[in-house]
């Protein structure tokens, strides 16, 4: 039985005598015990950084961001080794776990260009002999709180603005896939990172409220489901910390009457069931406008989702999806999808008791396609966070515009059509902090900000690009006096020209 302890001052150790079981999500076994952190294993991790930290902010950008230049090589060098152990214990498909990795890799490149995103504002002569000008400071000690269903991207999202700025991260990762952020920890202190600068502290409860709670650390990342993200927002503020905290989403996809449905369609097999639905970006929420609209779609979709291939990801590149994380997560779906049965949407594809041969105790959920889903649903209310789509038939683009304005989360949403007036309009007017024109999941890239609104966000600054540098950083400014000339002594005589 492998055993995962947490990434301290440059080693793995250990940990303490309270473990959690790590499962392989294809086959249903325990594959590893995993270490859970205490209070003072974690308030042990905070000092090593707190010491290593300051030497750090002393080394200028430049230096920094090589030691990222070194390990984005590092990241494709190891790209198969880190997306094998990521599919191993997610459960999403080599491809996709190759794509979790690169997107991290794109932050990580953009942070490179540290030197030039922490320079300062400057003003000469801003009164007689006055300069004026601000400098981005380190914060000291911070930490990431990350989500398991992007165990490498979301990591990278977080510590390397943090490490590029010259703070020290403390990383808590999800328990359920621990492997990669462990590994993460590994190349980034091979590319040349100092020891301590990084640390990987594995844990539950107890550790995320350490981490809220301890005085050294001075802000907090979070990604996960909006009651936590509400909890860590809240008792990070009352301790004084930032906080940035990423919640719940229910992703609406709007499909005008003049869309191409076939590209459509497409789109939405891929955002609602890839990675099984567990994606904070997944459309979960395809929102036809007019009853013709809505029964071309219908047509479209269901073979294409009948037609999804769902297994393990050792079975290669001709899965689509793979299980869900837990037997949890299974049941937790498995429950909505009946709740929206009883409440009366029509199941036009229904896989939800499918079994993979060879594979009987996995936890795999089949695709489901709802039609006919109203706003009262608990299947609409909730995010389901598997393969799941419903589509809400709208008669008008006000009533599709309302059900995305209306829903609680504001994540992502998307419209799909030919009309540029319909598409500048609704990216105008729709109160979703990321918007897709023809685009399913439009993720921002790196060199721009990833953020909802609404309660699927808390906090003032977006993940990666510009605000990641304002996030982790603090502004000083300064004003300086130097008189002009130089001069032995008092003059009071009204000076005149010579």
């Amino acid at each position: 039985m492998q055993q995962i302890g947490h990434w301290l001052d440059g080693a793995e150790v250990a940990g303490g005598e309270r473990k959690a079981e790590v499962f392989n999500p294809a086959t249903g076994e325990v594959q590893a015990q995993l270490a859970l952190a205490s209070k003072a294993e974690l308030d042990r991790a905070v000092e090593i950084a707190a010491a290593a930290q300051p030497k750090w902010e002393a080394t200028n950008p430049q230096r920094r961001a090589r030691v990222l230049m070194k390990f984005v090589d590092l990241l494709n060098r190891d790209m198969d080794k880190l997306a094998e152990a990521l599919s191993r214990e997610h459960g999403k498909t080599f491809v996709d776990a190759k794509g979790d990795v690169q997107r991290g890799l794109e932050v990580v490149e953009f942070c490179i260009g540290a030197p030039h995103h922490l320079k300062g504002d400057f003003t000469d002569s801003a009164g007689p002999g006055i300069d004026m000008y601000s400098m981005r400071q380190a914060l000291g000690v911070t930490a990431g709180i990350t989500p398991f269903n992007f165990p490498a991207m979301i990591p990278m999202w977080m510590f390397a603005p943090a490490i590029a700025c010259g703070n020290a991260f403390i990383l808590k990762p999800s328990e359920r896939d621990p492997s990669v952020p462990m590994m993460l920890a590994a190349l980034m202190e091979e590319a040349g990172l100092p020891k301590g600068i990084l640390q990987v502290v594995n844990g539950d409860k107890e550790a995320v409220d350490a981490i809220l709670d301890n005085p050294v650390i001075q802000s907090v990342g979070f990604v996960g489901s909006t009651p936590i993200a509400a909890y860590i927002y809240e008792r990070a503020s009352a301790n004084g910390k930032r906080a940035q905290c990423f919640g719940g989403a229910k992703n609406h996809m709007i499909i005008m009457p003049d869309a191409d449905m076939d590209q459509a369609a497409d789109a939405l097999v891929g955002a609602g069931y890839g990675a099984a639905g567990e994606r904070c970006m997944a459309i979960s929420v395809a929102v036809p406008v007019g009853e013709d609209t809505a029964d071309r779609l219908i047509e479209k979709l269901a073979p294409r989702v009948e037609a999804l291939k769902v297994g393990p990801y050792t079975s290669g590149d001709d899965v689509d999806f793979g299980p869900v994380v837990t037997e949890a997560a299974k049941a937790n779906i498995l429950r909505l999808i009946q709740s929206g049965k009883d409440a009366g949407a029509k199941a036009v594809v229904d896989g939800s008791d499918m079994k993979v041969q060879g594979y009987e105790n996995g936890f795999f959920v089949g695709p489901v396609l709802f039609d006919n889903v109203t706003k009262d649903m608990e299947i609409y209310q909730k995010e389901i966070f598997g393969p799941v789509l419903s589509c809400v038939r709208a008669q008008t683009y006000e009533e599709a515009l309302g059900l995305a304005m209306d829903h609680e989360y504001g994540n992502g949403t998307a419209i799909f059509t030919r009309d540029g007036d319909a598409a500048r309009d609704f990216a105008k007017r729709v109160n979703v902090g990321m918007v897709g024109v023809n685009v399913p999941i439009p993720v921002p890239l790196a060199y721009h900000t990833f953020g909802g609104w609404k309660k699927s966000m808390f906090g003032d600054l977006n993940q990666h690009g510009p605000d990641s540098f304002k996030f982790y950083t603090r502004t000083k400014t300064v004003t300086a006096r130097w008189p002009s000339g130089i001069k032995e002594g008092g003059e009071f005589s009204i000076p005149v020209m010579e």
